[in-house]
């Protein structure tokens, strides 16, 4: 007889890569990250300091909304594929709201046609 012992102990994970990786940090929607980098385009100022963040918050990709440990890395980031897709993401047409999403579901405000004059 071929095959597994139906009554063992241990079982076998499979798809373990499929899972969806935990974050370290909260990232930002899409939506966000695209107002603030199309408020932002003239002005270039200094980060604020922030020991809990990599690098001090210093080295910050503002389209990825990530922070990176020093500039090597984020200089590494900048030449990958996600970082290029993420680019050209952002400086498109803007992504969808939450709005646009509450329409589309047919819970945006009610078209009841044009008002009618009643006597």
């Amino acid at each position: 007889m071929g095959g597994k012992c139906p009554h063992r102990s241990v079982k076998k994970r499979r798809y373990s890569h499929k899972t969806a990786r935990r974050t370290k940090f909260l990232v930002k929607g899409d939506d966000a990250v695209y107002e603030e980098l199309h408020c932002m385009v003239g002005e270039n100022k200094s980060l604020p300091v922030d020991e809990d963040l990599p690098g001090m918050g210093q080295y910050y990709c503002l389209h990825c909304d990530r922070y990176f440990a020093n500039v090597a890395v984020r200089d590494e980031h900048f030449k990958t594929k996600r970082h290029k897709k993420r680019m050209k993401l952002m400086m498109g047409p803007a992504p969808h709201t939450q709005l646009d999403a509450d329409l589309a579901a047919g819970m945006g405000m009610p078209d009841n046609g044009p008002k009618l004059l009643s006597t």
